[in-house]
């Protein structure tokens, strides 16, 4: 069993659909033994190219919502008058999906006719890949705590890394600077930007970049289809040097990543062209960077 706390690569986007798990999972090959973990909980997808075992899944509770007992409700309405969700209607029927759980309702009923009860929010799931263990998650559909179940996930992934002594936990993070988004970035010694040459891909770069800036995390960033735009791709060159980001590799675009996920497979798997060579240059300079112990203090 390792003492140290392993370290975390993560992998984040400003917006989904930039590559982020075609690179992640291209890592999880190449790392070959390293703890995974998908934190991208409200749309997981790294579990359909690395195929995982599930080994255990629990139950994750992030909120509570308020249940009546209508044998000890008298309908004095002061429920309703202090819910400011319109979550009781006029018959005092509690309406789940308007519930915030705030717990204001609870409070106020003279004849504690109402309690907060543990929702499910979703499942934190344990897995065995052919490339290492994985830890991810699934959020209800509709559910708003995917912050706190990222927070689980972290956590297990932590936990699983000190008892087998992995040294590495490479992460899938959520796109966008979000409640999950934050919450994936604790602890984290060092955070892959990918972007790609377009104005929307700058302005969320822009917006990742602060994000990172105003919580101390290094950052690295990696251009996917830097070859679509090649005045962009400059501009992007230009902010990292503006933020003494490192570009640590640009990646050309190529069909084959979409036909290595129709396949189920990794790129660096499936094809061993100019991607999958840029792919695992990145990788080595992520090494080299995380060896060179740029967490933060």
């Amino acid at each position: 069993m390792s003492e140290k706390d392993a370290k975390q690569l993560l992998v984040i986007s400003g917006k989904g659909g930039t590559g982020k798990t075609t690179i992640v999972s291209s890592f999880a090959a190449l790392a070959n033994g390293e703890i995974l973990s998908d934190c991208d909980v409200d749309a997981a997808d790294l579990h359909l190219i690395l195929h995982p075992e599930v080994n255990n899944r629990e139950e994750f509770s992030g909120g509570k919502v308020a249940v009546k007992e209508d044998d000890l409700c008298t309908t004095c309405g002061i429920c309703r008058e202090y819910c400011r969700y319109g979550a009781i209607d006029e018959n005092f029927a509690i309406d789940s999906f308007s519930c915030e759980g705030c717990g204001v309702c609870e409070y106020v009923c003279p004849e504690d006719a109402i309690t907060m009860e543990p929702v499910l929010s979703g499942y934190a799931i344990e897995s065995d890949t052919e490339y290492g263990e994985m830890v991810h998650g699934e959020l209800v559909a509709g559910e708003e705590t995917s912050g706190k179940l990222v927070t689980d996930i972290k956590q297990k992934a932590r936990k699983i890394a000190k008892e087998t002594g992995e040294e590495l936990i490479i992460i899938d993070g959520s796109p966008g600077i979000g409640c999950p988004v934050i919450a994936s970035l604790s602890n984290v010694d060092l955070a892959l930007i990918v972007t790609e040459p377009t104005l929307s891909g700058l302005s969320d770069l822009n917006r990742v970049i602060g994000l990172l800036n105003h919580f101390e995390i290094q950052g690295a960033i990696a251009i996917n289809k830097y070859d679509l735009n090649s005045e962009v791709t400059r501009d992007i060159e230009d902010i990292a040097a503006e933020n003494g980001l490192d570009v640590v590799g640009k990646i050309p675009y190529d069909s084959v990543v979409t036909e290595a996920m129709v396949h189920e497979q990794s790129v660096i798997e499936y094809s061993s062209g100019t991607v999958s060579q840029e792919i695992e240059s990145i990788w080595k300079k992520v090494k080299s960077n995380l060896r060179n112990d740029h967490k933060s203090s």
